[in-house]
């Protein structure tokens, strides 16, 4: 064979091994994309520049001032802000064809444009009535290469919803694609070193959280999800009852002009147990549609889901092993644009779900463990109204409810042992949660005095009611004689019926004495009325162009943040006292000490100062790097502290607890790649007796002396990567790593009581490779409108072993033993359109 036909005959199984060793090396991927980049070095650049203006009723043409405008396309994606004539600029533009899209409080307006090597283009874009929602909606393409937003936001797109590798389908497990976002060892979401009920959680802007614990409460179908926004530090007074970060869900608008139907998950899963088929693992089958019911004017979203899921703890027995949840989703939601300057938007979601086996692992078998049902339902209503030509006022009115019963699986008494427990759970609970509340928020046209003001005004009213019962059985905890070493009795049942009033009002002013300066000023006043107390809540930020091509930034800020106050925190000292009864080691009863509920103290709402410093700069049009330092001190904790020698059970706002984080992100784009890269370096430290753990769902008899220590879900080191590919085969790849030193626990003897420093051991580092892949296939239809894309999901994908249960008993001859790795797991994909 010749040299020219040994190169002509080797090219296809070249490109064959570059095709398999990119998708198999995250490495690859990188040095692929940066040697595409490379490839335009030197091109020859252009600029753009344009004004922002809106037109009046009678066609009169005004300059807007502070509008956003973004430019996207290619490999290029930028953010700036037209300054005080309505001006905007981009510069060193590479050829190719771009959008422009600005936006201001109401408005929005969009332009392409084609761009000529070397031929400046001067581009206005008119801004009009947005009939979207409210501003905080981000759509589906990428985000802006750097964010003149003070507070550190970061955005999961529509494209990052839908191709994600998402196991349970849940938009919540999004969250942990931000960097100082995990999910904790009790499988809740702890949001920037907080604990779930001290951060916020909006849905369309109206609360979602669970009145009586303070957890986000809320399921939806994941398709009509748009976006999912963390902010780490939200300087912006609109955010206000909570202590941490914040997370807001954004749905999808719905569609004006043509009917969109998409099913999926029509297959369920069978359940594969000792190498047979028994019975069913999932069935998540799920149907959204979307279109005009008149056109242009009214648009009705509608989707349903029904969910049966069984989650496996890999260390019980085989028919013994399954968490199981059961549930039905429903959101409709309803764009109407009324007028030329008003729209509305109307949501309904109902949810109600019921878990089996709460808390099932390799310590408390299916028997012990509570059943949990809840039932949920939200409505809202959403009106904006167009004052002039750049002020909006938006007007939200939102109801919902949320109830939860908590029952066990068993009636024989509760026991505790060193290797395993027996009996039915203790506690059994009914709550009966309402909350209804009403938001006005304006933002007034932009003024001029010392350069242009943004100003947004706005007040926030609110009830939660609170109905419950609460019963608690004995409790015998055995040592490893299997003789009792101490009971725990408690009084009669209880009934409570609490309620809460807030108000809240606020200001913020987005000032830009300069064109590269931009600072965001806040006061926000609250008042609660379980704590009879009015706070108030300075905040404030900035964000500072270094450079002239605005491509590197400095910003940061401050500020002063008050917690709600859950209402079982309220209906504490109603709830049963007990009475702590001690045994020999023959099992002889001692000693016995009786404890009574007591609220020591006036209550307080909670409150955390948070601040930030961060730096980003844009290295090339497709490559930002982030590096950023944040802190955040609360005070005023509710804590859980047993004093024996007075016989009082304490709740008191004593408790304390700091975050302290360095995070350096990177992330890369070109055409349709994005590669996001980031590592964190943590710390979570506080007082550890956190009163949800001994009295939410999944409640803990024993109730040991407060300490300060690692807080359960502090991780100290923490490596993420993902991204998205368009590659060969019209295939696109979302791979997740994860990476992760493990989390804290502590060592207790057999008695249950502490040993040495609280949470001084952890679990071995956590490392996960998920991946997604799909493509569009051709269906045997004739009918061109119906289309599908199929895929699949591997979850583990090597396979490491990260285990959820420990041993921690020093009396055991398992301690140290790590149990319940979930194991690399396959899932199916396909999706039908319309």
């Amino acid at each position: 064979m010749s040299k020219r036909d040994w190169i002509k005959h080797s090219k296809p199984a070249s490109a064959r091994l570059l095709l398999i060793a990119t998708l198999s090396n995250p490495l690859c991927w990188l040095t692929c994309v940066s040697g595409a980049q490379c490839a335009f070095a030197g091109t020859e650049t252009s600029d753009i520049h344009g004004s922002v203006f809106t037109l009046d009723s009678n066609g009169i043409r005004y300059s807007v001032t502070g509008a956003t405008v973004a430019i996207s396309g290619a490999s290029l994606s930028l953010q700036t802000i037209s300054d005080e004539n309505g001006s905007y600029r981009f510069t060193g533009v590479a050829p190719g064809s771009y959008r422009i899209d600005a936006k201001a409080p109401g408005l929005a307006g969009s332009s392409a444009v084609t761009v000529v090597a070397g031929t400046p283009l001067d581009v206005p874009v008119q801004l009009n009535l947005r009939i979207t929602k409210q501003s905080l909606t981000v759509n589906g393409g990428d985000q802006p290469a750097i964010s003149t937003e003070s507070s550190d936001q970061t955005v999961v797109n529509r494209s990052t919803v839908l191709n994600a590798p998402n196991k349970y389908e849940t938009f919540d497990s999004l969250l942990p694609l931000v960097p100082g976002v995990v999910r904790g060892p009790d499988g809740l979401i702890n949001m920037k070193g907080a604990r779930a009920s001290q951060s916020g959680s909006l849905l369309n802007s109206a609360t979602v959280t669970d009145p009586a614990t303070g957890n986000p409460a809320m399921n939806l179908p994941i398709d009509v999800v748009e976006s999912v926004k963390v902010i780490a530090n939200p300087y912006d007074p609109e955010y206000g009852r909570l202590a941490g970060a914040v997370s807001s869900v954004e749905t999808m608008t719905g569609n004006f002009n043509d009917f969109h139907l998409s099913v999926q998950n029509l297959l369920p899963r069978p359940r594969k147990r000792s190498g047979d088929f028994i019975g069913l693992e999932a069935a998540t089958p799920r149907l959204t549609g979307t279109g005009p019911l008149v056109k242009n004017k009214i648009a009705l979203t509608q989707s349903f889901e029904y969910r049966f899921i069984r989650i496996p703890v890999s260390s019980l027995p085989q028919l013994q092993r399954d968490i199981k949840l059961e549930g039905f989703n429903s959101f409709s939601q309803l764009d109407v644009n009324l007028t030329e300057r008003q729209s509305l938007t109307a949501t309904f979601a109902l949810y109600p779900q019921k878990y089996n086996y709460v808390g099932l692992n390799t310590f408390t078998p299916q028997p012990s463990t509570p059943d949990l049902h809840q039932r949920g339902y939200m409505g809202s209503i959403q009106h904006r109204y167009a004052t002039g030509a750049d002020s909006l006022l938006t007007s939200q009115f939102s109801y919902k409810r949320f109830d939860a019963d908590t029952t066990a699986n068993g009636s024989s008494p509760y026991q505790l042992f060193v290797e395993t427990t027996e009996g039915g759970f203790f506690d059994r609970q009914r709550r009966n949660t309402s909350r209804i509340e009403w938001q006005e928020t304006y933002h007034v046209r932009p003024l001029r005095l010392l350069g242009s003001h943004q100003v947004k005004i706005g007040i926030d009213v609110a009830r939660s009611d609170y109905q419950g019962r609460t019963q608690f059985l004995p409790v015998t905890i055995f040592g490893v004689t299997n003789v009792p070493v101490e009971q725990i009795s408690f009084g009669p049942a209880s009934q409570f019926d609490i309620n809460q009033n807030e108000a809240a009002w606020f200001i913020a002013d987005k000032w830009m004495p300069w064109e590269r300066v931009t600072l965001d000023l806040g006061l926000r006043f609250d008042h609660d009325s379980v704590t009879s107390s009015t706070n108030t809540a300075p905040r404030g930020g900035f964000a500072l162009l270094l450079t002239k091509d605005a491509k590197t930034l400095l910003k940061g800020g401050a500020g002063l943040f008050y917690d709600r106050v859950p209402l079982n925190v309220a209906s504490f000292p109603l709830l049963p006292n007990r009475t702590v009864l001690n045994f020999d080691s023959t099992g002889q009863f001692i000693d016995s000490t009786s404890y009574r509920n007591t609220i020591t103290g006036p209550l307080h709402n909670p409150r955390s100062v948070g601040w930030n410093v961060e730096l980003d700069r844009q290295i090339t049009s497709a490559l930002t790097v982030r590096a950023g330092f944040e802190e955040r001190n609360t005070v005023r904790d509710f804590v859980m502290n047993p004093q024996p020698d007075s016989g009082i059970l304490s709740l008191s706002n004593t408790g304390r607890s700091f975050y302290r984080e360095f995070q350096l992100t990177g992330r890369y784009t070109l055409r349709q790649h994005t590669i996001n890269a980031s590592y964190v370096r943590s710390r979570a430290y506080g007082d550890l007796n956190d009163f949800n753990q001994f009295f939410s769902n999944n409640a803990v008899a024993v109730i040991e002396a407060n300490e300060r220590g690692l807080l359960p879900f502090d991780v100290p080191n923490r490596f993420l990567f993902w991204g998205q590919f368009e590659v060969p085969f019209k295939l696109t790849v979302l791979p997740v790593v994860d990476i992760h030193t493990g989390f804290p626990y502590s060592e207790v003897d057999q008695a249950r009581d502490f040993i040495g420093p609280r949470d001084s051991q952890r679990f071995p580092w956590f490392d996960s490779f998920d991946m997604q892949v799909t493509r569009p296939v051709v269906l045997p239809f004739p009918h061109k409108d119906i289309k599908a894309r199929v895929g699949f999901s591997v979850y583990d994908l090597f396979n490491h072993f990260n285990p959820r249960d420990v041993q921690d008993d020093i009396d055991s001859e398992r301690l140290g033993a790590m149990f319940n790795g979930v194991g690399r797991t396959f899932r199916g994909k396909f999706v039908l359109e319309f």
